[in-house]
């Protein structure tokens, strides 16, 4: 951990505090809390319709389209935004694109900005320990602690009133008068993220019903798909999968989730070097944020990209054995 901080990018592991500071934050207002409950229950209802919905009636193609387009822009935002960049400071990045990373982010619903990337560094300061928000070992090994385990690291350890303390996980954040705005915004994002794809999807057929259909697979359904890509780079990957660098963790490489998750399945090797800007280094493991980053970096938006180099992970690899 580092004690120095630049307010205008991330730093790679969680700021050490100055004096002791509790891990969680104040509890959720109610009314905040409830609001979790809808964000991750209606998208999940959605999705269990999907399939009848869509058996003769109720998908097109402009569905499909918003669909592939609003789960790049948001699913993209979560990996490499929240987390590459503003949780672990794989690169540094120009004012305007911190601004664009942080909204396309928001838009995954699966929080506001400083709550995610508190959540995410306190995971890694405690990753399948005694603290980690999310371990799928946290109860145990039995097969119904593993049972347990599993759905507390997926999606039940969000339905727990605690939070992450900000101040002591997210400073950095949290004294960012840009990042502060963009998180307070939350809701604006949401109402985005969910009405967008609507207000597209009407325009482009002109029908109130293509309106309909696109709130509902580019919206809806859309928000689940990613939920549960994402929810599961924190459980699948915490236990099954190949383990070929050192970690301090059960962090695994989980190939079928590689395209899906933009190369975020590509767990192991992100755990034992947590700055890095690609996760999928060996030959053939997909990592499309690696290679949006890398775009990035040759239109000069972002620099001093942290990319791996063969040295280091000779080193990792070789303590892993």
């Amino acid at each position: 951990m580092t004690a120095t901080l630049d307010r205008s990018q991330p730093t790679g592991e969680p700021p050490a505090p100055k004096g002791p500071k509790p891990i969680h934050g104040a509890q959720r207002a109610m009314s905040v809390h409830i609001s979790v409950y809808i964000g991750m229950i209606a998208p999940l209802v959605a999705l269990l319709v999907a399939v009848p919905f869509a058996w003769g009636w109720g998908l097109t193609w402009v569905d499909v389209a918003l669909f592939v387009a609003f789960y790049a822009i948001s699913g993209l935002g979560v990996t490499v935004a929240f987390h590459r960049y503003f949780t672990h400071g794989s690169f540094k990045a120009k004012p305007w694109l911190r601004v664009v990373m942080a909204i396309a982010g928001s838009i995954a619903l699966q929080g506001p900005v400083i709550t995610w990337v508190a959540d995410h560094r306190r995971h890694h300061a405690f990753s399948d320990r005694d603290g980690d928000p999310h371990s799928p070992w946290a109860y145990g090994t039995s097969p119904v602690a593993i049972a347990k385990g599993f759905w507390h690291a997926h999606m039940g350890w969000l339905f727990e009133r605690d939070t992450t303390n900000q101040d002591r996980f997210a400073p950095d954040l949290v004294k960012d008068r840009a990042i502060k705005k963009v998180d307070s915004l939350f809701w604006l994002w949401a109402l985005v993220s969910l009405v967008g794809p609507g207000i597209l999807g009407g325009l482009i057929t002109w029908s109130l019903w293509g309106g309909v259909t696109a709130f509902f697979w580019a919206g809806l359904v859309r928000v689940c798909v990613l939920h549960h890509v994402t929810w599961s780079v924190n459980s699948i990957c915490h236990m099954i999968g190949e383990r070929p660098f050192a970690a301090r963790d059960r962090s695994a490489n989980f190939w079928p989730l590689a395209i899906f998750s933009f190369g975020e399945s590509w767990h192991n090797l992100h755990h034992a070097d947590p700055t890095s800007a690609r996760h999928g280094v060996k030959r053939g493991q997909i990592d499309i944020s690696a290679r949006l980053i890398w775009f990035f970096e040759k239109f000069g938006w972002v620099h001093d990209v942290r990319w791996p180099t063969p040295q280091r992970l000779a080193r990792i690899a070789t303590e892993s054995k």
